[in-house]
């Protein structure tokens, strides 16, 4: 049985690149899943990254909205600690609104950013700590069962937009599972709870009123290309500028050289970074099957949720078909 298929969108901005062509670079991407049997596509909220730009997440999907027609959209996810719960309600409310029965919300407690930019956005350290409340209290608003008196989600209340609570390490496992809902594991780029982290989720899974069953989704990096020594040089390049992100925030950090950032990769830091790209599919259609099988089988998942790392929009189509002709023989 063909294995759900879905795509994680960073919206990434490549070198030379503007906003606005990342963000028409997401709608040529969007459509294609839709062309070609992917499930959903998700966008991830991150702050103060020049190569991320779906910082402003319910906008983005908004928009990747009013230009397809049948695929699901959401977040994966919304770090719900930056916000307040009855704003996320209002945002996504409103999208499911507009596009009726098309929209996910992923919930996340991490920052998505560091710590200057989170006190820029006016977080304290203690927001995480809330995470599980915030939930709850944002769940109330979308079934129209406010859990503040007075207070209700307009538009939103009622519209019932299902949650996916998203994590890397336990916790998240553990929340999900409590709260009966679905279970989203990056391990695109926190690959070392995987495992525990699933076992955990399914050992204590409460049905509610959403979710009868555990339902486990997991990410992975894919690198697809008609050719593999094509692939490999596209990987390269990405884990280069994966690096380049990570060590280079803010304005007045050097431009590191690539022969910089190899030497680097051959560092202790280096190399952790590097291994959080372990579960990363690079090479042709056949390869790229063999590696997410693999995957699949040994977490169990119902669901795949791939992102599609190549700079170039026109690499990233090619990798999405030829990865959904491989994995759910769709016609690329």
């Amino acid at each position: 049985m063909p294995v759900t298929l879905s795509i994680l969108d960073l919206a990434p901005v490549a070198p030379g690149q503007t906003a606005r062509e990342s963000f028409e670079g997401s709608v040529q991407l969007a459509r294609a899943a839709e062309r070609l049997g992917y499930r959903r596509v998700w966008y991830a909220e991150h702050h103060n990254m020049a190569t991320i730009a779906s910082s402003a997440t319910s906008v983005l999907i908004g928009y990747v909205a009013a230009h397809t027609s049948t695929i699901r959209l959401g977040a994966g996810g919304v770090m719900l600690p930056n916000h307040a719960p009855l704003t996320i309600a209002e945002q996504f409310g409103t999208l499911e609104t507009l596009f009726p029965g098309r929209i996910d919300l992923g919930l996340g407690r991490a920052p998505g950013s560091d710590q200057v930019t989170m006190h820029a956005m006016r977080r304290d350290a203690s927001s995480s700590d809330r995470f599980p409340q915030d939930v709850l209290e944002l769940q109330g608003y979308l079934q129209g069962k406010s859990r503040v008196p007075g207070v209700q989600a307009v538009p939103g209340a009622g519209t019932n937009v299902p949650l996916y609570i998203l994590g890397s390490s336990l916790f998240g496992a553990q929340l999900a599972a409590a709260l009966g809902l679905p279970y989203a594991f990056a391990s695109h780029f926190a690959p070392e709870a995987l495992h525990a982290a699933i076992a955990t989720y399914r050992r204590d899974f409460t049905p509610s009123e959403q979710l009868s069953a555990p339902y486990v989704m997991v990410g992975a990096n894919v690198i697809a290309a008609d050719d593999a020594e094509d692939a490999q040089k596209q990987f390269v390049t990405v884990r280069r500028a994966r690096v380049r992100g990570m060590i280079s925030r803010g304005p007045g950090t050097p431009n590191y050289t690539d022969a910089e950032i190899d030497a680097f990769l051959t560092t202790p830091n280096g190399r952790q970074i590097a291994d959080m790209m372990k579960y990363t599919a690079v090479g042709t259609a056949t390869q790229v099957r063999e590696f997410l099988e693999e995957f699949a089988d040994s977490t169990q998942a119902d669901e795949l949720i791939v992102a599609h790392h190549s700079q170039g929009i026109a690499e990233r189509v090619r990798s999405a078909e030829l990865t959904a002709d491989a994995m759910l023989g769709a016609d690329a």
